[in-house]
């Protein structure tokens, strides 16, 4: 019985001490959802296919070095993505519940093959500009998926 204690303690003091040292490797898919009146602007799921290193395009300022970052725009650019079609909020009758359906139905179909890739959604957030009445005709409503995974070596 002890010994059977004993194994058991020391699997999970192992079990542990694995789980704490896996490394995750992070993902981030976005929608951007129009809420344009009218049906005019336009919706879609984006996913970056390239890698950046953030230090590549960070500099550090400090009172004595107050240079600023030198970065080119054109080097931070992603042309490598995958943009999925996703429907617009509203239409020209006004907002348009299907299409707010349809657009949950193929953002869940890609959160789903991401699973199967062993991606685990870790957080989301949102934002919204919102049309704020007469003569303002811009409108989004986005939302970031953050999913992690444990990296692969």
């Amino acid at each position: 019985m002890k010994k059977t204690i004993l194994l058991l303690v020391l699997t999970l003091f192992f079990t542990l001490i694995n789980f704490a040292q896996q490394k995750y490797e992070y993902k981030v898919i976005t929608s951007v959802e129009s809420i344009i009146p009218s049906g005019l602007g336009r919706s879609r799921l984006i996913d970056a296919n390239e890698k950046r290193d953030y230090k590549e395009f960070t500099s550090e300022r400090t009172e004595e070095n107050d240079e600023r970052n030198k970065s080119k725009r054109s080097n931070i650019r992603v042309k490598n993505f995958e943009e999925t079609k996703l429907l617009n909020f509203f239409n020209i009758a006004g907002i348009r519940f299907q299409n707010i359906a349809a657009n949950d139905v193929v953002t869940t179909s890609k959160i789903n093959a991401l699973a199967e890739e062993g991606w685990e959604l870790a957080f989301t957030t949102s934002a919204v500009e919102s049309y704020a009445g007469k003569g303002d005709t811009n409108g989004i409503f986005i939302t970031r998926y953050i999913f992690k995974r444990i990296k692969k070596e």
